[in-house]
């Protein structure tokens, strides 16, 4: 028998944003819009967002390894709450199975996301500051998608 050894690790981060907490939540929930800033214009991406639903996102790292990562949601409500589980894989070999929460909160005008993630990551595979680092340039990316006055769909938009 193959013995993996695991990392445990909780991170949170939050980041606030110059929109409502509806438009961020759509943002969170509309495939095409979430595809820009989640996945990327290279990989495959797909979103069924309701509970028991499922996201799937298949590319692959700069060295050239295919990656997929897939998540189930269990928890969803509208404008305040998204909790989902997730897994990561280098090719066949799992790298990293999580908890991840995402709330919305009032923060004046805006809204500010906290996002925490308890993961297992599988030593060799997947380490916790890389993930939080691709969380944060994730987060980053939906700064841009948000931004007032961006070229982008009426899914985001303020209602």
């Amino acid at each position: 028998m193959t013995e993996t050894s695991l990392t445990h690790a909780t991170f949170s981060l939050e980041r606030e944003y110059a929109a409502s907490p509806p438009r961020v939540f759509a943002a969170w929930a509309d495939p095409e819009v979430k595809a820009r800033w989640f996945a990327g214009p290279a990989a495959e991406y797909e979103l069924d967002f309701r509970v028991g639903g499922h996201e799937i996102v298949r590319g692959r790292d700069p060295q050239g390894s295919a990656l997929t990562f897939t998540a189930t949601y269990h928890d969803i409500v509208p404008n305040e709450r998204i909790v989902h589980t997730s897994h990561l894989y280098d090719g066949e070999v799992l790298s990293t199975v999580s908890l991840t929460t995402v709330e919305f909160l009032p923060a004046g005008e805006g809204t500010c996301v906290r996002l925490t993630e308890q993961g297992a990551y599988v030593v060799g595979h997947e380490q916790p500051a890389w993930r939080e680092q691709g969380t944060l340039d994730q987060l980053t990316a939906l700064e841009a998608e948000l931004r007032p006055g961006a070229d982008r769909d009426e899914a985001v938009s303020d209602n």
